[in-house]
């Protein structure tokens, strides 16, 4: 733990900041390891075959990061000249460094995210494009959960899977915090996986695994997808290191992203009510708080940064619980964003 003369250093810039526990770290020194470009990391090949089981999956594969995990979803599903429909603030297109349509020749086709994190349907067929030379080909759908922390919604998620069977698309699911949504929503990881055809799993945001995020999807698009991996640079050697972190993590991770959840809850409900704040809303893990104007945020960020807190600048910033955060530190950060407003 960093300590600063205020106290332990408070990381609220996002759950990617976690670091591993003492117990992941000793689970990481006894993992056994192989090389898993040639399939002989007996760690990872358990740990594939239990993400494929959680999410109901026929197979998967550990990959590096979250962004090229996406990215070697996007490029197994799409070839040159196709295009992915996608929310215009969807991680795969707006943080992803245009990645699909740099490394790929795939078009991506953004359009409004809704208040809730959805796509509108109806605008979503209408960009579907008709089978015409002179478009890009419409292939894929990617959609993201959570999205702002929020959990989609199960009736929406379905309703573009019958969408995507209308007109012979794939969808593919940005689940990096898939297991938050399971654990706020009370479904399974496999219930929400089942209407995507490829789903993307980040490792080390909440469930706080140093590296490494999974995609999960058949047989043959993961098949496809070890080839892509290992085009993009992702093969890796002795890397059951990092499946052990995660394996350790869904053994004593999982249940405990409800602590963060309620800590987000009370970081919400301490902080809607201070004077300066001018609106605030709670999703899962994440907490948005908005001031006047994007100086004043500024200001904000750097007195906290001051006292030994990390946030995110700007007139809407974005507060995000982990299991590095207690309840203490909750505590801590109402107190000190109450007395710099004041």
């Amino acid at each position: 733990m960093t300590m600063t003369e205020h106290g332990p250093l408070v990381d609220l810039r996002s759950d990617t900041v976690t670091r591993p526990t003492e117990a992941m770290r000793a689970a990481m020194a006894r993992a056994e390891v192989g090389d898993d470009v040639f399939g002989d990391d007996p760690s990872i090949n358990r740990l594939e075959a239990r993400m494929a089981d959680l999410t109901g999956k026929a197979a998967a594969v550990l990959l590096p990061t979250g962004t090229q995990s996406n990215l070697v979803a996007l490029l197994s599903h799409c070839q040159r000249g196709d295009e992915y429909l996608v929310g215009q603030n969807y991680h795969t297109y707006f943080y992803e460094a245009g990645g699909a349509a740099v490394l790929g020749s795939i078009q991506p086709q953004p359009m409004p995210v809704q208040a809730d994190g959805t796509l509108a349907l109806d605008t979503l067929a209408q960009m579907i494009k008709p089978d015409d030379c002179h478009f890009a080909r419409s292939r894929l759908i990617a959609l993201e959960n959570t999205h702002g922390g929020r959990v989609m919604p199960r009736e929406f998620i379905g309703r573009v899977r019958q969408l995507a069977d209308q007109y012979g698309l794939s969808v593919h699911l940005d689940g990096a915090r898939l297991f938050n949504a399971a654990i706020a929503s009370g479904q399974t990881v496999a219930d929400l996986a089942q209407a995507a055809d490829s789903v993307s799993i980040c490792c080390s945001k909440g469930l706080g695994a140093p590296m490494g995020s999974v995609l999960v999807g058949s047989a043959e698009l993961i098949k496809q997808a070890r080839r892509w991996r290992k085009m993009v640079g992702g093969g890796m050697r002795q890397a059951g290191i990092i499946a052990a972190a995660i394996d350790h993590a869904l053994d004593h991770h999982v249940d405990r992203l409800a602590d963060d959840h309620a800590n987000a809850e009370r970081l919400h409900a301490e902080l809607s009510v201070l004077p300066g704040i001018v609106e605030a809303t709670v999703n899962t893990n994440m907490v948005y708080i908005e001031l006047e104007s994007r100086e004043k945020g500024l200001a904000l960020q750097a007195a906290l940064r001051e006292r030994g807190i990390l946030t995110a600048g700007g007139q809407k910033i974005r507060l995000v619980t982990h299991l590095d955060i207690t309840t203490d530190m909750i505590d801590r950060v109402v107190t000190t964003v109450a007395d710099v407003l004041s």
